[in-house]
């Protein structure tokens, strides 16, 4: 398998991973601080969906770093697959909880304009950006996954 930016055990791989889970970590906590989140089922996928994220990014921060420090390659086809998969099926789940939360963000807090809880509204927003923040890295991660495995 070919070694280039992004793969595991990289210093890009590592950011890329890391950047994951601050995202993750930026939506759950914006979303948290909201005293009636619970009230709409998007926004409670959204937090499940982000708190995966962050459980699966920060495991593979923990071994891209370790990788890293000890100068391993960690090409092993299995273990490839493996990041791919988990890589598909997070990125999966956050897209959907980001989207749907963010049709659920524009529907009440803008086209029927029940937007009367302030500050609250632009944290829901917020949390719905950290969450897009963070698919867009666990997109570029699954891409390089997979194109590590196909190369191989």
């Amino acid at each position: 398998m070919k070694d280039f930016p992004g793969t595991p055990g990289t210093l890009t791989g590592l950011f890329l991973r890391i950047s994951q889970c601050i995202f993750a970590v930026g939506s759950i906590a914006s979303m948290a601080t909201t005293p009636s989140f619970f009230s709409f089922t998007a926004f409670c996928y959204l937090l499940a969906s982000m708190g995966l994220q962050v459980i699966w990014s920060f495991v593979l921060a923990l071994l891209d770093a370790y990788a890293w420090m000890r100068k391993k390659v960690l090409h092993n086809a299995v273990l490839v697959s493996l990041f791919v998969v988990g890589d598909w099926i997070t990125s999966t789940l956050s897209l959907a909880a980001a989207s749907a939360s963010a049709g659920v963000t524009v529907l009440y807090f803008n086209d029927l304009g029940h937007c009367n809880f302030g500050e609250e509204c632009q944290k829901y927003q917020i949390s719905v950006a950290f969450a897009f923040m963070s698919w867009i890295t666990i997109l570029i991660s699954s891409l390089i996954m997979l194109w590590l495995l196909a190369s191989g």
